[in-house]
């Protein structure tokens, strides 16, 4: 494996886990057959989605993405939270977006960080209402008055200033958002050794890039430091792909649907093993003369879950805030 300028210990850190894991493996020869299709037939990298999501070009719509990534976590269980939207129901991730843009829509001041600061449960509960509810609602409230308290002290209301104190770097704000925010602070230990994740710090960089276009605040020379989101449907995807094997023990408590603990051997290695699966893939696709970032491979990964196969084992379940 050959580790890239890694500012942020991310890869450094998760090569540790995969090299001693006991349960989860990456085939190599997956990822060489998985790249040349790849490389075959050229998939699209999903555009940022207007139609669930809010952009309007402005400092607003960085503290839209702010707000989004502090709710974005642990969206599964049964029966799934569903919001009625244009006409149709979304769940998951998308219903989240979706209820916040019904919110921007019913002029409910989600972006600004007074109100972030001092929302209460009941006004969160109205915003995020559906079909059922959404896990977790108290560690999202508290992620948000983080959020808008951090906002209001640091930064004068406003997301794009931390960006400028982060030198428009992608690295720099991850690194920014892990120290200022704990709620994205996703670090654990394995082996008595650090592992940093950082999967919503990360992926608030990506989606500032995706809802800017690239251009103004989401423009950041160093987004090829990125790697990909360890989450739950991701490594699904990878072991739907053959690129992730997981050991009997493994395959048979996630099909038993049983929670994997945070922070536990089974859930690090699992998302250690996503973000080198992923980088490999990416080095892969590299030697057969296509460029495609972690993160946008990860995107495009995450696209391809959505559509559910036959071939899909269950997704590893773990309650936690960082995904």
């Amino acid at each position: 494996m050959i580790e890239q300028d890694d500012a942020m210990g991310v890869l450094t850190t998760t090569r540790y886990v995969v090299e001693h894991s006991r349960h989860v493996s990456i085939d190599r020869e997956r990822i060489q057959s998985v790249a040349a299709d790849l490389a075959r037939s050229p998939v699209p990298i999903p555009a940022w989605n207007l139609r669930y999501h809010f952009a309007d070009g402005t400092p607003q719509t960085a503290n839209y993405v702010l707000v989004l990534d502090a709710l974005n976590f642990s969206f599964w269980g049964e029966p799934r939270w569903q919001v009625e939207f244009l006409g149709e129901l979304v769940n998951g991730y998308w219903a989240l977006a979706a209820a916040l843009k019904r919110a921007l829509a019913l002029n409910i001041p989600i972006l600004d960080a007074r109100f972030l600061a001092s929302l209460s449960r009941k006004q969160l509960a109205e915003i995020l209402k559906g079909h059922g509810e959404v896990p977790m609602l108290d560690e999202r409230l508290a992620n948000l008055r983080e959020a808008g308290q951090v906002l209001v002290e640091r930064y004068h209301g406003e997301l794009v200033n931390a960006i400028v104190e982060a030198q428009r770097s992608a690295v720099g704000l991850v690194q920014l958002l892990a120290h200022e925010l704990p709620s994205f602070n996703d670090v654990v230990v394995y082996d008595g050794r650090e592992v940093r994740l950082y999967k919503r710090a990360q992926i608030l960089v990506g989606d500032l890039h995706g809802a800017y276009f690239g251009q103004g605040w989401g423009h950041f020379p160093d987004l090829d430091q990125l790697t990909a989101f360890a989450d739950y449907k991701v490594p699904q995807v990878l072991r739907r792909l053959g690129i992730l094997r997981y050991s009997p023990q493994l395959s048979g408590r996630l099909c038993r649907r049983e929670c994997l603990a945070p922070g536990s051997p089974e859930e690090v290695e699992i998302r250690a093993n996503t973000i080198w699966g992923v980088e490999e893939l990416r080095q892969a696709l590299l030697r057969l003369g296509v460029k495609r970032n972690s993160f946008e491979l990860d995107w495009l990964l995450w696209e391809l879950g959505q559509t559910p196969s036959p071939d899909d084992e269950p997704y590893h379940r773990t309650r936690t805030i960082f995904y």
